[in-house]
């Protein structure tokens, strides 16, 4: 089995590129009919009962190929791309133009520029539950993530 040769734009080397930061997922279900709006017809739409997985992927990235940037993911639903199955973005939107290239030209992404903002903030001390005690854990507990402005990629 031949490995395809993938054509880098901005000298990251060949992948698998690794990046290191903190992520979050938020997963849910979508009805068919509306993923399927956002994924090529040549995909199959893994599904249930009318249903696919959907959700977003909200990730601060401190080392990366492209840098260090944010980067929120819309995910339409799961398609299979045998012999497993994937999640197709239907948006992903980045801080960085860098990182905006890498994802359209060496991934495939819809990748746009975006301005994020974070705030953390105290919050009241809680009576702390095993989901307050793992959010703590993965680093979200008090972090406070917001989304300003949509922008198409400043490079082409």
């Amino acid at each position: 089995m031949e490995i395809a040769r993938t054509k880098c734009s901005l000298g990251y080397g060949k992948p698998p590129w690794i990046f290191k930061g903190r992520a979050l997922y938020q997963l849910h279900l979508v009805k068919s009919e509306i993923a399927r709006a956002f994924i090529p017809k040549e995909f199959r739409l893994v599904e249930a009962f009318g249903y696919t997985l959907g959700g977003f992927f909200l990730a601060s990235y401190e080392d990366s190929p492209a840098g260090v940037f944010d980067e929120l993911v819309v995910i339409a639903g799961i398609v299979w791309n045998p012999p497993t199955s994937c999640a197709w973005a239907a948006r992903v939107l980045v801080n960085s133009g860098d990182a905006c290239d890498h994802g359209r030209k060496d991934v495939g992404l819809p990748s746009q520029v975006a301005k994020f903002s974070k705030k953390i903030t105290a919050t009241p001390r809680q009576r702390k539950s095993k989901f307050n005690g793992f959010l703590d854990t993965i680093g979200f507990g008090t972090a406070k993530f917001e989304y300003e402005g949509l922008h198409g990629c400043s490079r082409n």
